[in-house]
């Protein structure tokens, strides 16, 4: 079957998917968008998290013919466009880079859609830099395997404190 969607903003469609290929599998081996990385393949891990029509989801447990005429949006459109037309870090991509919290990287796609998920939750609506318990709540469906989880912690507050700061 033919699956057309939207990623990232633009119009795409995979041919020949067959019924129990994962949005995962598309994205990564058929779009050629690798970031979404594929760990567990059973919804545990969290490395493979996107945005589904805004909500955030594994996708290794999303059928990609579950897409067709949605949205999707992955790691690789988190970068924001410079104003040269350069794609640069987004604040939260840079405060987990300037943090130390990207060691091996391989649960770093996942927790960056999910920081920025809850960034939009709590500063996007005024309620201001969540505390570490309410990171931590928000972050528990991503394993990482090479942090204790500190350094991401103070990732994601720099980058909600940033966020703050620049919605003054």
């Amino acid at each position: 079957m033919r699956v057309t969607f939207e990623v990232n903003g633009r119009e795409v469609s995979a041919d020949n998917v067959w019924a129990g290929e994962s949005l995962l599998y598309v994205l990564r081996e058929r779009l050629g968008l690798p970031g979404s990385k594929n760990a567990c393949e059973q919804g545990e891990c969290g490395s493979c998290t996107v945005y589904l029509d805004g909500v955030t989801v594994c996708s290794c447990m999303v059928a990609a013919g579950q897409a067709q005429g949605r949205a999707v949006r992955t790691v690789e459109g988190m970068a924001e466009q410079g104003a040269s037309g350069e794609a640069r870090l987004s604040v939260i991509q840079e405060a987990f880079v300037e943090a130390g919290a990207v060691q091996c990287g391989f649960c770093t796609p996942g927790l960056l859609v999910q920081t920025e998920d809850l960034i939009a939750r709590t500063v996007g609506r005024g309620r201001g830099v969540p505390e570490d318990a309410a990171i931590r709540e928000h972050l528990s469906g991503n394993l990482c395997r090479c942090t204790g989880y500190e350094k991401i912690v103070e990732a994601v507050r720099t980058a909600a404190e940033r966020t703050e700061e620049g919605a003054r």
